[in-house]
């Protein structure tokens, strides 16, 4: 490859060649969504893709779920590292999601890798992950969240490993579900193998594996003109989660992040330690968030691929929440990333609050039911991430009802929802006086009430799992925190209990359900807020007497 690889190809080349390979990962995640069999891939696309090179380098990643990326880049390292070349073959098909073993970030994200073979040739990895929801199970160690799958072989030379299979299926109630979901996922990375190869036969595969290493030095030389224009220095910020479910409490994030020419470390040193509860991030997880703030922060022109991951250096100690080691559970792990990012975003504050947005709501909030439906007498496991405010930056409102950082799932509408799960939406609306008050107001959260239906079956559990329910989203530059968040049941009216990480709850029918997720953090003072508008916010019920008198407003 060395002789091919020093084919000269151009900057406009190189720009067609990197649009060609997105195009085919952007098309690989409409082919899993619409094939996908469960809500949570074909409504939620809680989902991701992305193509590697031979060598197992990032050259394009789709923009669906930026943690998704720590489970992709995580299986194709062990891939490379596991196998060698001569016992990769064509028609060989790879799973995974073993956080400690390289195949993820937690276990309900199993990814799918495809060797791509081109005239005899390894010339690239096709790669995607689903998240597959089934019982929810919840504990002290990764040993309890579910079963475990190293990097193995599905497929050998196109035939498929049929005790591999069986093994995965017999730990899994909703076996119907999750081969559906991973038959699309097949499907999907021979789809972009096909692409591919009709991509190389148009440009040439000298061409092709000169892009391929100019494209990863492209994306290193770029992010390095970016950080060697940010001003020297060290910039640190500091956040606690409110909690891990198991007891412990203002568990502490931080970072100290040092510029130096063209260098930049992420440390974060001084974090806590693990945790009992389930939001430990693995080291994979961890860069994920790192490079994504980056992305972020930085110009947004640099292309998302190794080159520009190899330009970054992340420093945690093993053994932290940061940077988990086996056994602490990781189910959870997606708040305390959206915390990471916080404390990365508030770090650059420090530097220029103009290149970042006040906290947003700072948490991956999800409900997790699950039962046995009356009306086909099988069982179901209905599974929905819940967005929240977004921060308001320094030249506009925060937006509301929307995911931030680390996630970026649709949610399931109403009508799919109440089709598919003996479930009643009573109520999905904007939380009223959660945006946090500056010149420019934070996002605002979102209710979402859900009532359990007699066709649910008298062994009805729910997980579920929010954060910022203590500790608000901070605001910029005088602006004030967001609102709070919450989980409630209420039976009969009365509220039963009130936590904001309930696990395996027995619920009975006419439960009610309800999550209130954080507003976002303001920017500015808010005296300095156009009194028109505040009129119009008060007039529209977006905030009320109540949240002018907190936020120290008074309108004649």
């Amino acid at each position: 490859m060395s002789e091919m690889a020093m084919k000269e190809i151009n900057s406009i080349e190189l720009e067609i060649i990197s649009n060609g390979i997105t195009s085919i990962a952007e098309q690989m995640g409409v082919i899993l969504a619409k094939t996908g069999y469960s809500t949570n891939i074909k409504e939620r696309k809680d989902l991701s893709v992305a193509v590697f090179s031979p060598e197992g380098k990032l050259l394009s990643l789709a923009q669906h779920i930026p943690l998704h990326f720590s489970s992709l880049s995580g299986a194709v390292e062990v891939l490379t590292q596991k196998y060698r070349t001569e016992d990769i073959h064509d028609g060989d098909v790879f799973i995974a999601n073993d956080p400690y073993a390289g195949g993820g970030s937690h276990l309900p994200d199993i990814v799918l890798l495809k060797p791509v073979f081109h005239q005899g040739k390894l010339v690239a990895f096709m790669v995607n992950t689903g998240h597959h929801a089934d019982k929810s199970r919840k504990g002290p160690t990764i040993f309890d969240e579910g079963l475990r799958i190293p990097l193995v072989k599905l497929y050998s030379r196109g035939e498929l490993v049929q005790d591999v299979m069986d093994l995965i299926m017999l730990n899994f109630q909703m076996k119907y579900e999750r081969q559906g979901d991973l038959n699309a996922q097949i499907i999907t990375n021979q789809f972009g193998a096909d692409k591919l190869k009709e991509f190389i036969d148009r440009i040439g595969m000298d061409t092709y594996e000169a892009f391929c290493q100019k494209w990863l030095e492209y994306g290193e030389r770029k992010a390095r003109v970016a950080i060697a224009e940010l001003p020297d220095g060290e910039y640190c910020f500091e956040d606690y989660l409110d909690d891990d479910g198991a007891g412990t409490k203002n568990i502490l994030l931080k970072t100290k992040i040092i510029i130096k020419g063209d260098q930049i470390t992420f440390d974060f040193t001084g974090s806590a330690p693990q945790s009992k509860g389930p939001h430990n991030c693995v080291p994979c997880a961890l860069k994920a968030t790192v490079y994504y703030s980056m992305l972020s922060i930085l110009d947004s022109t640099i292309p998302a691929n190794s080159g520009f991951f190899d330009s970054i250096n992340v420093v945690a100690e093993p053994g932290s929440i940061v940077w988990a080691q086996e056994p602490a559970p990781t189910s959870d792990r997606e708040t305390t990333a959206q915390r990471i990012a916080d404390v990365i975003f508030g770090a650059f504050s420090k530097m220029d609050p103009k290149r970042v947005a006040a906290a947003g709501n700072g948490a991956m909030s999800y409900f997790f039911f699950a039962g046995n439906d009356k009306r086909s007498n099988q069982p179901y496991v209905y599974v929905e991430t819940i967005g929240g405010g977004s921060g308001a930056r320094y030249n506009k409102d925060g937006m509301d009802a929307v995911h931030v950082h680390m996630t970026n799932t649709s949610n399931l509408p109403v009508e799919a929802l109440e089709m598919e799960y003996p479930l009643l939406v009573e109520k999905y609306a904007l939380s009223e006086n959660s945006g946090g008050p500056g010149k420019y107001r934070g996002g605002m959260g979102i209710v979402r009430t859900i009532r359990i239906l007699e066709e649910s079956g008298d062994s009805m559990l729910v997980s579920a799992a929010t954060e910022r329910s203590i500790i608000k989203p901070w605001g910029l530059e005088g602006g004030q925190g967001g609102g709070n968040a919450s989980i409630r049941v209420y039976r009969d009216g009365k509220c039963i209990l009130d936590n904001p990480k309930p696990r395996n709850v027995v619920l009975q029918t006419g439960d009610v359900v309800e999550m209130i997720t954080a507003g976002a953090g303001g920017y500015g003072d808010v005296q300095e807020r156009d009194p028109q508008l505040l009129r119009k916010e008060l007039r529209e019920g977006i905030i009320d007497e109540a949240w002018l008198a907190a936020a120290g407003v008074k309108l004649d």
